[in-house]
């Protein structure tokens, strides 16, 4: 009997025991918690950024890569015009310089030459002078005949144009009598090349530029055209070219040539601007973004691609909707051009859509 109160009562505390148990994990389980849904407030609107989708036109302002380039029109390669040896270069690569000032100074053989060439006819036409006069007096005496007057006339005229010749020459090239060569600037403006030193020896079929003066109060943008937008670039179109030196500045002009011919390599065709460089800011070999307002056929709204989120191989805007206050709108884009987006289906004109935050905000609608 002892045995079976003392078994009862291990069985009564074990259960005791378990119950015990129970009611703790019973009494201190936490709740589980209720899924969330993701609200857009007018507090969290009131803080975003809003853009309205623009009217559709064909207008489109098209970017495109550039370089700066001398006005070939306002530039003069500098070629000697005979061979010799260069005494004195006294410019430099950059160098500004005004029209007639002396960029180099050569020993030359040949004008020497020239020299000595002039000096010869002048001699000649005196002597040619005197002769007619002579043959005049002996045809007056009766000494002579007609025909030895013409004939001294005749090489007087021959005499005169040798000269004329031998003084042209002797001009053209400096016009100095000591065997000098003077090389000058025929334009005001900026030294863009220099291929020339001191003590260069320079040989009379040189072919080469000694150097290039451009006058950059004006200077061209050569914009690449790519393929695909040839047909919306035209003739007058307006250009904003910008720079990576100055960004804050904004330099305008026209399309005023197209080419004609296509890069086979690249598909890139070549258009000219002409741009007023007041203070010379712009060099050439500089690098630029030129943005083109061209007509075109395409007549849709745009955005700001900015505004656009691309998820799973399509494009979606938030937008702002009376009912759901802001809802995802799928939307295709038909064409990017610089920072706009023409829109094909999925918005029209006046349309307001978010352009902050707008990734975080399609997260949460999205789920």
């Amino acid at each position: 009997m002892q045995i079976q109160i003392k078994t009862l009562s291990k069985l009564t505390l074990t259960l005791l025991a378990a119950g015990i148990i129970l009611q703790s994990c019973t009494e201190h389980a936490p709740d589980q918690p209720k899924e969330g849904k993701f609200e857009v407030t007018d507090s969290l609107i009131s803080k975003l950024l809003i853009d309205t989708v623009q009217k559709a036109n064909n207008e489109t302002d098209l970017s495109f890569s550039a370089r700066i380039a001398p006005n070939e029109e306002t530039m003069a390669k500098v070629f000697p015009m005979v061979g010799g040896n260069v005494r004195s270069v006294p410019v430099k690569l950059g160098d500004r310089v005004a029209k007639g000032q002396v960029l180099a100074t050569m020993g030359s053989a040949e004008m020497a030459g020239y020299d000595k060439e002039e000096i010869s006819s002048s001699a000649e036409l005196r002597n040619a002078t005197r002769n007619v006069k002579l043959a005049q007096d002996m045809y007056n005496s009766g000494l002579s005949s007609a025909r030895e007057l013409e004939e001294a006339k005749n090489d007087l005229l021959v005499k005169q144009a040798e000269n004329k010749r031998t003084k042209a020459v002797l001009t053209l090239n400096g016009g100095n009598t000591n065997g000098n060569y003077t090389l000058k600037s025929p334009l005001s403006g900026f030294i863009i090349e220099k291929n020339v030193n001191n003590n260069m020896q320079l040989r009379p079929d040189n072919s080469q530029s000694l150097f290039t003066v451009a006058d950059l109060s004006t200077v061209w943008g050569l914009i690449n055209i790519y393929e695909s937008d040839i047909a919306d670039i035209q003739v007058g179109n307006t250009v904003k070219i910008s720079i990576l030196s100055y960004p804050d500045k904004v330099f305008t002009g026209k399309i005023d040539q197209i080419s004609n011919m296509l890069d086979a390599d690249s598909k890139i065709m070549n258009a000219r601007v002409i741009i007023p460089n007041p203070g010379y800011l712009l060099k050439p070999g500089m690098m630029a973004t030129a943005q083109i307002s061209a007509k075109s056929d395409i007549n849709l709204p745009s955005v700001n691609a900015g505004t656009i989120i691309f998820d799973a191989d399509k494009n979606y805007v938030l937008v702002l909707d009376p009912v759901k206050k802001v809802r995802i709108q799928e939307v295709k884009i038909e064409r990017k051009s610089g920072d706009k987006a023409y829109i094909s289906q999925g918005l029209k004109a006046g349309d307001r859509i978010v352009a902050s935050k707008q990734v975080f905000l399609y997260e949460g609608l999205k789920n």
